[in-house]
């Protein structure tokens, strides 16, 4: 544990997760707001700032989260939909295009 967040409610915090060191922010569970993460208890060993972690549920949005480093996803990240790239030529698409379509 680190500090607190500036509205005072979370912890910012450094996890360690295997051989990873992240950092990230715990905040109280709050009824009627999303979870962005995980659900976690943190555990303090004793005096000091360390924290077992014990993680009951992981938002669908965490697990699509980015790869650890060095690791990849195997494909490039999709930046548009088809629907984005059709709606994206019927604006742009030149006026001289546009008028050899029509009879």
């Amino acid at each position: 544990m680190c500090g607190r967040t500036d509205d005072g409610k979370g912890l910012h915090i450094l996890r360690k997760r295997g051989s990873n060191l992240e950092a990230g922010v715990v905040q109280p569970l709050e009824e009627g707001k999303p979870i962005h993460g995980e659900l976690v208890t943190l555990r303090q060993r004793g005096r000091t700032p360390l924290c077992d972690v014990e993680v009951h549920y992981t938002a669908p949005s965490a697990q699509l989260a980015a790869p650890a480093a060095g690791e990849t996803r195997g494909h490039p990240a999709q930046v548009a939909s088809d629907k984005y790239r059709k709606n994206w030529d019927t604006i742009w698409k030149s006026k001289a295009s546009k008028k050899a379509l029509l009879n």
